[in-house]
Parts: structure tokens; C-alpha cells; sequence
């Protein structure tokens, strides 16, 4: 295997220009780097990694934390995230929590033994213990989807979507709305979708039935279970659902369909995240789109100007989002 001295010695130049000319760096004259490049093509010489890292301190690896790598929105932030490291020859190290919080932890640390350049987060859960060993690695760290004070983060609207869905109900004329929920630990989708849709139901005077307010996990058999318990609990049945995620909305539509009711005619209905599945599911589901392959390419961007000397504290990105009404409602 041919090493930089052989290429310096075959291209006659120093091992200082092929330096040079393998990181990209430095002046190098364009007949001096054809001559180098043509002699590293003929020898099929490939850098070793871990001694350019030891050179440069950096290892052009970035970690990132996945609640649920097979959901769709990880793999459209993975996507963007990607998009952008890939062109400034970064590599993305996955790790998946599966929801687990305790995991958050434990693969921060991970990742910090295997000297990633800077870490993504994308949490569920925000707690004390979580804040302080982000702190405690002091590692270039940008987080996804929760907010966490003095640190860069990467933000949706999720207090005004689900107030723009509920609102768009509220003006078709339904008066009586239930909500298909998380736990609230989970402070975007749990605690502000839920008080985003309390909001506007009490700014608008409608009343707010306790058992037409259900809590489920992120999956579709759980949208299913929540939308049966609201319409098992009393004679009195609510005429639109709004659920958080497109996945628990899905659920909801199929114990509609079930018991013989039809959607939007006795049921109207609204997710939220424009999974692909939401286009396509008959009726096609009204839904917010939160653009996540933007959140993934904005925290991309930030990291990398963090971990090239920027010096961010707290800042606070907000991705734009869209309404895509269908036919659901």
C-alpha cells in the first residue's frame, strides 16, 4: 500500500503539497495538483482516516439521537440532515431510543467515546438529568423538536398548528371537537398541541367534553383505542377529532369506518406531521405539514457553524409549517 512519502517521491513534489492537495488546503499549483492527483489515481493510495482525524482533531462524524428511526419524520429529518452534512463530507453516525428516554443518556455518551464531531438530538422527553450531561460533555450539540435553555435548538410551531386546525373546524361550523393526544412529558406534541387546541375551543366558547380528551402512544393501533373510547363514553358524540400525529388520526378513521359512520359526513377529522400515508388513506386526511427535512437541514447548518467556532448560546429556530386541508374535514 503506497503511503504519502511514495506519492510525494513518484509526483516529485514535497509530502507537505500532497498534504496539501489530499485536504484541500493550502496553495498548490493546478499543474502541480494534476501531476499529485494523477499519481494517487494510478496508485488507488486512500487516506487513512483516523490519522487525518489526529491531524485535524476532527473526524467528519456526526451523531444523531432518533426517537424512532422507522417513523417517518426521523427519516425525513434524517434526509435533510444528510443533504447537508454529505456536501461538507460529513458522515452521520444513527442511534435509536425507541422512545426509551433513559437511551437519550446513554447514547450521548456513546457518541462522545467515539469522538463524533457534534451531535442531533431529536428528544420526546425533557429532564433535568438529560439538560446537565449535555452540559457536562461539552460537545457541539443542536436539538430537534423540544427546546432547552441556552443551547441551539431547532423548533416547530406546535401551540399555533394545532390552534390553526382546530380554528379551521371551529369554522366550518363544528362545535363539538375531541382530541387524541400524548403525554404531556412530551412538551411539543403532549403539552402544546394539547393547550393549543384547549386555547381555541375556550377562546370560541366551546365547551371541552373530559372524556372526548384521550391520551395515546405514536402508533396507529393507539388512534384506534382512543377514538373507541371517545365514542364508546357517552350518547353524546363529538362531530370532529383532532389527533397530534397523522399516525393516531389514521387509527381514528379506521374505528370510525368500522362502526358504520362515514367521514367528514358524520365525522370530521385532522392529523397532524403530512406523512405520506395522509395523502393517500381514503378520505384523503386533512393534516399539518412541519417540513422536517427543513428542520434537519437548519440543524445541520447550525451545528456545523458551531462546531466551526460560532459561538451559540441559546438560539431558537422556528421551521415554517403548512395546513393541508383535504378531504377529511
Amino acid at each position: 500500500m503506497s503511503t504519502i512519502k511514495e506519492i510525494a517521491e513518484r509526483a516529485n513534489v514535497s509530502r507537505t503539497t500532497v498534504s496539501r492537495v489530499l485536504n484541500n488546503s493550502g496553495y498548490v499549483s493546478e499543474e502541480v495538483k494534476k501531476r499529485v492527483l494523477k499519481v494517487i489515481e494510478e496508485t488507488g493510495y486512500v487516506p487513512s482516516e483516523n490519522a487525518k482525524s489526529l491531524r485535524t482533531k476532527k473526524t467528519k462524524v456526526i451523531g444523531v439521537i432518533l426517537p424512532k428511526i422507522s417513523t417517518e419524520t426521523s427519516s425525513r429529518l434524517v434526509n435533510g440532515i444528510d443533504e447537508v452534512l454529505a456536501e461538507k463530507g460529513y458522515q452521520i453516525l444513527l442511534t435509536n431510543t425507541n422512545l426509551i428516554p433513559e437511551k437519550e443518556i446513554e447514547f450521548l455518551r456513546l457518541l462522545k467515546s467515539r469522538h463524533v464531531d457534534g451531535v442531533i438530538l431529536s428528544a420526546t422527553n425533557i429532564n433535568e438529568q438529560l439538560v446537565d450531561e449535555i452540559y457536562r460533555l461539552k460537545i457541539p450539540f443542536v436539538m430537534v423538536g423540544q427546546r432547552i435553555s441556552g443551547l441551539p435548538n431547532v423548533v416547530f410551531d406546535d401551540y399555533q398548528a394545532t390552534r390553526d386546525i382546530v380554528n379551521l373546524l371551529i369554522k366550518k361550523g363544528h362545535k363539538k371537537i375531541a382530541f387524541i393526544g400524548v403525554d404531556e412529558k412530551d412538551h411539543a406534541v403532549g403539552y402544546l398541541r394539547k393547550l393549543g387546541f384547549i386555547e381555541s375551543m375556550k377562546e370560541s366558547h366551546l365547551p371541552i367534553e373530559k372524556s372526548w380528551i384521550q391520551k395515546g402512544i405514536f402508533d396507529m393501533k393507539s388512534g384506534y383505542n382512543c377514538m373507541k373510547l371517545i365514542l364508546d363514553s357517552s350518547q353524546n358524540k363529538p362531530t370532529a377529532v383532532v389527533a397530534v400525529t397523522d399516525r393516531l388520526a389514521i387509527g381514528a378513521m379506521q374505528y370510525i369506518k368500522e362502526i358504520g359512520l362515514s367521514i367528514p359526513g358524520d365525522i370530521a377529522i385532522a392529523g397532524m406531521g403530512a406523512s405520506e400515508l395522509s395523502k393517500f388513506i381514503s378520505p384523503p386526511l386533512t393534516t399539518i405539514d412541519f417540513s422536517f427535512e427543513d428542520a434537519g437541514r437548519e440543524a445541520a447548518s447550525l451545528l456545523l457553524e458551531k462546531i466551526n467556532g460560532h459561538d451559540y448560546h441559546e438560539t431558537i429556530r422556528t421551521i415554517k409549517y403548512r395546513l393541508l386541508e383535504r378531504d377529511s374535514i
